[in-house]
């Protein structure tokens, strides 16, 4: 590894007991937190949620609890985001028009005014990041990883309110707020966040922010032009195909992928960067914060294959969704159709990498050109062409 280096491979566990051995008392009190949770809302609004969203609500709570086993800092940020929602959803007391009144929700709990707080924490974090960067400057840094902690909490925290808002405008239009662009941006950006967050931590390296936070806050720039250019932000009733119980388990398993790969190409580009300055020395030492070229391959590769995972699943889920909706698994729509390209072009990444070894820049220029991939079966699909997928157009 080059001299000057920020991130070594993170350390090996020495601790070989079984893992719900090493598990402590906040452990299980974490655990037992979020099923009481589970509980109470299944208490009060069990008779409006059929088996299969009941099994997404427990199935929900254990993986957060196993999500805050192994990533302790999650456990903050859910206890601060449930906080600030019950205090926003509280707030409004049944009562649509207090959103205009009070000064709490006006200024930071209402859906709206909690989403532009987190477009400005992100673009702040994107900067702060740059800055730690290139004036080498741990504090700066900090405050970049500090920024999108805090962006990734207001984002959730104005899902979460807009949820509840949407039923104050009618019960027959409430939905869980991941149908349309406006709201899968949001998704977007606060997933890739906070698997970025983990990853920081993991590789103990806060010099990939840059990076990763310029994707995030391209997507924030497209939700601000969306907001305030097409008034994206506006509740509407769902169309009925999307009136199902498959779209709380299909599209956040797509943004997992998403932003998985977002993370991977970002890194890809990073590698370059680096892999590029270390060819310039020409083996002299250089010093360089951001981590050694096998660091961001490393990560590059679990990325990916973390995004393949749940693209994977999200598949199968759309494919079931689509025999019920439309009786057939498959019809060569072209969502459908781009979802297969995006699948077969990672599928193939992963392939020469674990059965071939190759290694090196055309692997990361695979990657990102595998994002472009992913960003037109995203969103160019929905801009450039017709089908049964299509509702979020511009």
């Amino acid at each position: 590894m080059s001299a000057g280096s920020e991130a070594e491979m993170p350390p090996l566990d020495d601790d070989y007991r079984p893992f719900y051995r090493k598990l402590t008392p906040f452990d299980w009190g974490w655990a037992a937190a979020l099923m009481v949770g589970a509980f109470i809302t299944y208490f009060y609004f069990s008779s409006l949620m059929d088996i299969y969203e009941l099994s997404i609500l427990f199935g929900t709570a254990v993986g957060l609890i196993v999500l805050g086993w192994y990533w302790k800092p999650f456990r903050l940020f859910m206890i601060v985001v449930t906080a600030l929602t019950l205090a926003g959803i509280a707030l409004y007391d049944g009562d649509l028009a207090r959103g205009q009144t009070n000064f709490f929700l006006n200024y930071l709990l209402a859906s709206q005014s909690a989403i532009l707080w987190m477009c400005t924490l992100y673009v702040l974090a994107t900067l702060a990041y740059w800055a730690g960067l290139i004036a080498r400057s741990p504090f700066a840094a900090q405050v970049g990883t500090a920024t999108t902690w805090a962006g990734s909490v207001m984002g959730t925290v104005g899902l979460g309110v807009r949820w509840r808002e949407s039923y104050l405008l009618g019960p027959e239009i409430g939905y869980i707020p991941i149908s349309n662009l406006y709201e899968v941006f949001i998704q977007f950006a606060v997933i890739t966040a906070l698997l970025y967050l983990y990853y920081e931590q993991r590789y103990r390296s806060r010099a990939m922010g840059g990076f990763v936070l310029t994707v995030i806050t391209a997507a924030v720039i497209f939700l601000l032009w969306y907001t305030f250019g097409r008034q994206g932000h506006e509740i509407q009733p769902l169309v009925p195909a999307l009136q199902s119980w498959w779209m709380k388990v299909h599209v956040p398993t797509n943004f997992v992928a998403y932003g998985a790969w977002s993370i991977a190409a970002m890194l890809a580009v990073a590698w370059l960067v680096r892999d590029r300055i270390e060819r310039k020395a020409d083996g002299a030492p250089v010093e360089l914060r951001l981590p050694s070229l096998e660091v961001l391959d490393d990560i590059m590769y679990k990325a990916i294959a973390l995004g393949f995972l749940f693209f994977t699943i999200a598949t199968v889920l759309g494919a079931m969704w689509a025999a019920e909706a439309w009786g057939g698994y498959w019809s060569w729509d072209p969502k459908e159709t781009w979802s297969l390209i995006t699948w077969l072009c990672y599928a193939a990444w992963l392939h020469v990498r674990l059965t071939k070894g190759l290694r090196g820049p055309i692997l990361a220029w695979w990657a990102i050109a595998g994002f472009f991939i992913t960003l037109f079966t995203f969103v160019g699909v929905n801009m450039f062409l017709s089908g049964l997928h299509s509702y979020g157009t511009l």
